[in-house]
C-alpha cells in the first residue's frame, strides 16, 4: 500500500525522524552511498552556488520562482543537474526558457518541490513505511513515487521517467536539497 505524504504527514515524519542523531548529522558524510552536506543559505542560494546546477538556477529565474523558493518554506527540492537538463530531447530546454512557455516551466520546476523538510532519513522511512514505496505530493500537485533500488532512492514521475538521488541532505535555512540525475515530468 502506498502512502501519500501530505503536509501534515510530512511534518510528523520529519519530527519523528529528527532527534539528537539528526542534529549531529550536519556535516558531510555518507549514508546508503549518498553524500550529505550543509550550506548556509536558502534553497535558491544553494542552487546558485552549485556549478552543477547552473541550468536549474537559470530556469528558476526564468520561471520567476526565486522569491518563492527563497521564502520561509520549508521545502524539499529534488534538484536536477546540468547533465540531467542536457539529456532532455533537443530543443526542449531552449523552448521551456522562452517567456511564452513560462507556465509549463513553472509546472515542471514545482514538480521537483515537496512542501516540508524531508531529509534522506525521512524519505527512506516513508518508503519502508509504505511497503517499499512512498507517494510524495509535489507543490505542482502531481505525485512522485519514491522507491529504493540498489540502496538508492529512485523517483518515478507521472510519465514513468526515473531519476536517482545522487546526493542528499544539502541543508538550507528554508529546506533541504537532494540532487537527482534526471528531470522529472508531471
Amino acid at each position: 500500500m502506498t502512502r501519500l505524504l501530505s503536509l501534515a504527514a510530512a511534518a510528523a515524519l520529519f519530527v519523528s525522524a529528527s532527534g539528537p542523531a539528526l542534529a549531529a548529522d550536519m556535516g558531510m558524510h555518507s549514508m546508503n552511498g549518498m553524500t550529505h552536506v550543509k550550506t548556509a543559505g536558502t534553497i535558491v542560494s544553494g542552487v546558485v552556488a552549485s556549478a552543477d546546477h547552473t541550468t536549474l538556477a537559470a530556469a528558476v529565474k526564468a520561471a520567476d520562482l526565486v522569491g518563492t523558493l527563497s521564502g520561509k518554506g520549508p521545502f524539499t527540492l529534488f534538484a536536477p543537474t546540468n547533465q540531467a537538463f542536457n539529456a532532455l530531447p533537443a530543443g526542449t530546454l531552449a523552448s521551456l526558457l522562452k517567456p511564452q512557455n513560462k507556465a509549463e516551466l513553472v509546472k515542471i520546476l514545482t514538480y521537483h518541490v515537496i512542501a516540508g523538510r524531508f531529509d534522506a532519513r525521512a524519505v527512506i522511512a516513508a518508503i519502508k513505511n509504505g511497503g517499499g514505496k512512498a507517494v510524495l505530493k509535489t507543490v505542482e500537485g502531481e505525485p512522485l513515487t519514491a522507491t529504493l533500488e540498489h540502496g538508492k532512492v529512485v523517483l518515478t514521475d507521472a510519465k514513468g521517467g526515473k531519476a536517482t538521488v545522487t546526493k542528499t541532505n544539502i541543508r538550507e535555512s528554508n529546506g533541504v536539497i537532494h540532487v537527482i540525475n534526471a528531470v522529472l515530468m508531471p
